[in-house]
C-alpha cells in the first residue's frame, strides 16, 4: 500500500518548517566560513597541508562524536541536543575569530565537529518523529534543499566578508548559529509534537537496523554519497579541471554550481515521488544515474562534456537523497527512538567522505583520473546492487496489525 496523491497533498507541521529554517542558517554560514578557513589558517605561517588539516578535523570529530550524539539524543530527548549542538558549533565558530595560533584555531574549528554532529542526529531524529508517514520524502526533500540553496549561497557572501577581514566570517557565522539556536529553542519549546516520546517502544539498536536490508542498502548508499558528493567532488574535481582539461579554478567553480543546480531540480520532485510510488524506485534511479554522471566526469574531454557529466551526477544524488533518507525514517517509525541507528546512518557519509578523496588522490597519482572516477562510480553500483534486493518501506502493514497506530512499518518486517 502506497500513499495516495491525496495524502501527501497535506500541509506539513509547523515544526517541520521551523528545523528547515535553522538547517538554512547552519548551511548558509558553513558556506560563509568555506572561503576563509584555508587562508586564515596559512596566515599562521603553516603550509597547505597543515591548512588542509583544519578542514578534515572537523569531519574527524563529527565521525568521533556521532556515536556519542546518538546516545545523548536517546537520554535526552531531540530538542535539548538540537539547541545544544547548534549552540557549541555557534561557540565555536566564534571562537576561531579570536584564535591567536594555528593550534588554537585546530582546537576551535575541531570542537566544532561535535556540535555539528549533535546537531544533525537530533534535526534528523526529529524529521523522523515529526513528518507524516505518508509525507516522509517530502519532508527530506525540503530539508536537503534548505542546507543546498544555504551551501550554495553561503560561500558568495564569504568571499565578499573575506575581502574586509579574514575573522569577521566567523563572528557572524557564530551570531547566525546563536540566532537559530534560540529561535528554534523559543519555538519547539511548547510544541507537543517535539516533545520527548513518552512511551515503552524500545529505541531501536545499531544491530538490530543492520539486519534489515533496507537499513544495509541506505547505509551503503549514504557511504557512497559521502564518497562522491562531500569526498571526490570537492577533492578532485577542480584538480581534474585544472590538470587535465587545462581549464582555470573559476570554472572548476562552475562545475561545482552546475553540480547543484542538477541537484536541486530534482530533490523536491524525488521526495515527492517517493511518497507516492514508493522509496525503492527513486533510490535505484538516483543510484543508476549516480554512476552514469560519475563515470563520465573521468572521461571528459572538453568543459563542455565535463559539464554536462557534472549536471547528470548532481541529479543522481537529489533522486537518491529523500528516497533513502525517507527509508531510514520508515525503518525506524514515527515512534521509534533510533538516534544511535540514525547516528551510524551519518556516520557511513562520514566515513566515505573521509576515504574517498584519500584512495582517488592515490590512485588519480599512481594510476589516473578515470580510474579514480571509476572507482568512485564502483561504489554507487555496489550501493546498486544491494537496492535491488531490499524491500519496499514506503507502504506497511494493515493498521489492525500495527503495535503502535503511528509507526507505520514494522522493524521485523523490513527485515525480512
Amino acid at each position: 500500500m502506497r500513499a495516495s496523491g491525496s495524502d501527501t497533498g497535506e500541509r506539513l507541521p509547523r515544526e517541520i518548517w521551523i528545523l528547515v529554517a535553522g538547517s538554512f542558517i547552519v548551511a548558509i554560514g558553513m558556506g560563509i566560513v568555506s572561503p576563509a578557513l584555508p587562508a586564515f589558517a596559512t596566515s599562521f605561517d603553516v603550509g597547505v597541508t597543515a591548512a588542509s588539516f583544519i578542514v578534515s578535523a572537523f569531519a574527524f570529530m563529527r565521525l568521533a562524536f556521532a556515536p556519542a550524539s546518538g546516545r545523548l539524543v536517546a537520554w535526552f530527548g531531540e530538542r535539548p541536543i538540537y539547541v545544544w549542538g547548534v549552540s557549541i558549533v555557534g561557540v565555536s565558530s566564534a571562537a576561531c575569530a579570536f584564535a591567536d595560533s594555528y593550534w588554537q584555531l585546530l582546537v576551535f574549528r575541531a570542537l566544532g565537529g561535535t556540535g555539528s554532529t549533535m546537531f544533525t542526529v537530533s534535526v534528523v531524529a526529529l524529521l523522523v518523529r515529526l513528518s507524516p508517514p505518508q509525507q516522509r520524502g517530502r519532508a527530506s526533500g525540503l530539508w536537503a534543499t534548505s542546507f543546498l540553496l544555504g551551501n550554495v549561497s553561503g560561500p558568495i557572501i564569504g568571499s565578499l566578508l573575506v575581502g574586509y577581514s579574514l575573522r569577521l566570517p566567523f563572528l557572524i557565522y557564530g551570531a547566525a548559529l546563536f540566532l537559530a539556536a534560540f529561535v528554534g529553542w523559543l519555538l519547539l519549546r511548547k510544541s507537543t509534537l517535539a516533545a520527548p516520546v513518552k512511551d515503552d517502544v524500545p529505541a531501536m539498536t545499531v544491530r538490530e537496523a543492520l539486519r534489515s536490508r533496507i537499513y544495509r542498502a541506505a547505509m551503503l548508499s549514504n557511504f557512497s554519497t559521502g564518497w562522491a558528493v562531500f569526498g571526490v567532488r570537492i577533492a578532485l574535481i577542480p584538480l581534474f579541471v585544472v590538470e587535465v582539461l587545462h581549464s582555470t579554478q573559476a570554472m572548476a567553480g562552475v562545475a561545482l554550481s552546475v553540480f547543484a543546480v542538477g541537484n536541486a531540480a530534482v530533490i523536491m520532485l524525488s521526495g515527492r515521488f517517493s511518497d507516492r510510488h514508493g522509496r525503492k524506485p527513486m533510490a535505484l534511479l538516483g543510484l543508476a544515474v549516480s554512476v552514469v554522471g560519475t563515470a563520465a566526469l573521468g572521461f571528459s574531454g572538453s568543459i563542455a562534456v565535463f559539464l554536462v557529466a557534472s549536471l547528470v551526477a548532481g541529479v543522481g544524488a537529489g533522486l537518491l537523497n529523500p528516497a533513502q533518507n525517507a527509508a531510514v525514517a520508515d525503518l525506524l517509525g514515527s515512534k521509534g527512538k533510533g538516534g544511535p541507528v540514525l547516528a551510524a546512518f551519518q556516520m557511513a557519509a562520514d566515513v566515505g567522505a573521509i576515504v574517498g578523496p584519500l584512495v582517488t588522490g592515490l590512485i588519480a597519482d599512481a594510476i589516473s583520473y578515470q580510474v579514480a572516477f571509476g572507482v568512485t562510480a564502483l561504489t554507487a553500483v555496489l550501493a546498486l546492487g544491494a537496492w535491488l534486493t531490499a524491500p519496499e518501506t514506503s507502504g506497511g502493514p494493515p493498521a489492525s496489525e500495527s503495535v503502535h497506530p503511528d509507526t507505520d512499518i514494522d522493524p521485523e518486517r523490513a527485515a525480512k
